[in-house]
């Protein structure tokens, strides 16, 4: 490979890297590789039998392990688009990024193609035009999410929260009066990110399972923006424990659940219609804590020139008796919320990712 091609390769994944604090690694392999070991999950007694590695639905790295030489390559692409985003006004931050994200769909035909898959999947009456207009705007989202996490690391209060509007504080502060733990879940829609560091705008700091990246340069600047107000990244490495602890000292946890999950981790529930290998863990957490479950998303407004941050009524968890099937219910009715969401912003979703990779036994691959 040319050094102009591996510079090339490079920049490209610091982009995918920074836009959503990370754009998964399984965006182009498939698979979750993430969870806690067996024994520290059965330590605290809290995987099943017949699942007993406890999974978390958070971004993973997408940078595989490098050598000393790679990583400062990566470490100065990433370090060199950060400052230059950074030094400009918000608004030219956010669309410089987006044009960078435009780039990106033209340079990454593998990705276009799962996207196409995906689209084809869950929209099959659309035309496809109407598929290559909702994959375009995907790219265009991820360099707007880049944009806006530039701008995390030396941003006021006040400029950041600017470029926001929220809606159902109401529900977090009733959830919070009821004294109980809160789990927050949302999707790939928009811009995630802000869907914590958002609220650690408003003093209501949380604390988000993590992925740590291979790269530990750039690790190390993606966490010290994501914690700059107070937020807490728990590491998915033994988080078992430090999870069951957040929740019962009745604090707020933060999670993603919209991203396909090996089979021993997860169930099957309908997504657009399509059985998808989903996370089981928020479910479990939720019904053994006695947690109040929260769906928030922050998607880009273009009529308002804002992100939307908004706060959902609390799902209802049902307990039978029936542990078993009450995840099952519950994580069908998480992913339901996640789904009507994508519909109202069907362009605004991670669709680069292999949403249905991993199938039930005896189907055929999708990809």
């Amino acid at each position: 490979m040319s050094r102009r091609e591996s510079a090339r390769q490079a920049l490209y994944k610091s982009i995918y890297e920074i836009a959503g604090r990370c754009v998964p690694q399984y965006i182009t392999s498939g698979d979750q590789d993430i969870g806690t070991s067996r024994r520290r999950a059965r330590e605290v007694g809290f995987i099943t039998q017949t699942a007993d590695t406890l999974h978390y639905a958070s971004c993973p790295n997408f940078m595989a392990k490098r050598g000393k030489v790679q990583t400062w390559i990566e470490y100065a692409v990433a370090r060199a688009i950060f400052a230059t985003l950074n030094a400009m006004p918000m608004k030219w931050a956010m669309a410089t990024g987006r044009g960078l994200g435009r780039v990106a769909y033209f340079a990454a035909g593998h990705l276009r193609l799962t996207g196409d898959r995906n689209l084809k999947l869950a929209f099959p009456d659309k035309t496809e035009e109407e598929r290559q207009r909702l994959l375009k705007g995907t790219f265009a989202g991820l360099g707007r999410q880049l944009g806006l996490f530039s701008k995390f690391a030396s941003g006021s209060r006040e400029s950041l929260l600017a470029v926001t509007r929220w809606e159902g504080l109401e529900h977090l502060e009733s959830a919070k009066a009821a004294k109980r733990p809160i789990i927050l879940f949302t999707g790939h829609v928009g811009a995630w990110e802000l869907s914590s560091f958002g609220l650690s705008l408003r003093e209501s700091p949380i604390s988000f399972l993590v992925r740590r990246l291979d790269n530990p340069k750039v690790e190390e600047i993606v966490d010290r923006v994501r914690t700059r107000f107070g937020n807490q990244s728990v590491d998915k490495r033994g988080a078992a424990r430090p999870m069951l602890n957040i929740l019962r000292s009745g604090g707020t946890l933060g999670l993603l659940v919209d991203l396909n999950t090996l089979d021993e981790e997860a169930i099957f529930v309908d997504f657009f219609g399509v059985p998808a290998s989903t996370t089981f863990m928020l479910a479990k957490l939720a019904l053994r804590t006695n947690a109040i479950v929260l769906p928030i998303f922050a998607p880009w407004d273009e009529n308002s020139g804002k992100f939307l941050v908004h706060i959902l009524p609390p799902v209802s968890v049902e307990r039978t008796g029936d542990e078993e099937e009450d995840i099952r219910k519950l994580t069908a009715s998480l992913t339901k919320v996640v789904e009507e969401y994508i519909r109202r912003y069907p362009d605004q979703w991670l669709w680069i990712h292999k949403r249905w990779k991993t199938r039930p036994k005896g189907e055929p691959e999708l990809y």
